[in-house]
């Protein structure tokens, strides 16, 4: 990985805001903790290919962009497989499926302990398997378009919300390691998604709904 890509997932990573953290005491120590999130993002980043670093690196730019049932591009709104599979094609030129469910189906499986940045984290919030989908980052959070009204942010899957409601994680680069070894049924072309995401977007602008307890994701989120 490239010098310039690590300075900038240290400088998306940093500028990120603080979804479901923990009551500050004082304000004192939020520019520590905030260097400390950017330092393991950064290197766990830096232990992952250059492809899944394009990846998360390319689904940084797009924070900030706001949810929109069905959509899939950074000008019009995501939703979270619209946003998935955006990213993984302009990034990887790898062409997943639509849906969250068809995602899991034609992605590698891998046990939890194995995340690495790059890879699918899936979650059941419409009480059924793989209704909703985003993209790992490192150090425990992923990067996804939660809801109607929210925006592309990085949440920790470590909170009791995202914890409950996890069931299973996808490795979609072929060639990297997978639990299970079964290889990725994927179309890889060379030709990038037919969108771009604008890098440098408002990393360091908190989305509207940060501070709120986890939503549940509305019911397009499987689409």
């Amino acid at each position: 990985m490239s010098k310039k890509l690590a300075a900038l997932i240290l400088l998306a990573a940093t500028a990120l805001p603080a979804a479901h953290a923990a009551p500050e005491q004082g304000g004192s120590d939020k520019p520590a903790a905030q260097k400390g999130l950017a330092a393991r993002i950064g290197e766990s980043i830096g232990h992952a290919t250059d492809r899944a670093s394009e990846i998360v690196m390319t689904a940084m730019g797009a924070l900030d962009v706001p949810y929109r049932l069905g959509g899939t591009s950074a000008e019009t709104g995501f939703d979270c497989s619209g946003f998935v599979r955006a990213m993984v094609q302009q990034a990887a030129g790898l062409v997943l499926p639509r849906r969250a469910e068809e995602q899991a189906a034609a992605a590698a499986k891998i046990d939890k302990k194995e995340l690495q940045p790059g890879d699918l984290v899936f979650f059941n919030t419409l009480r059924r398997s793989y209704s909703h989908v985003g993209i790992y980052v490192g150090d425990g959070k992923f990067i996804h378009a939660p809801r109607t009204g929210a925006q592309v942010r990085v949440e920790s899957m470590n909170v009791s919300y995202w914890q409950r409601r996890f069931n299973g994680a996808r490795r979609v680069l072929a060639g990297e390691p997978a639990a299970t070894g079964l290889a990725p049924r994927l179309l890889d072309r060379e030709s990038p998604a037919p969108t771009a995401v604008r890098l440098g977007g408002s990393f360091g602008k908190p989305a509207a709904d940060s501070a709120a307890p986890a939503p549940q994701p509305a019911s397009g989120d499987s689409i």
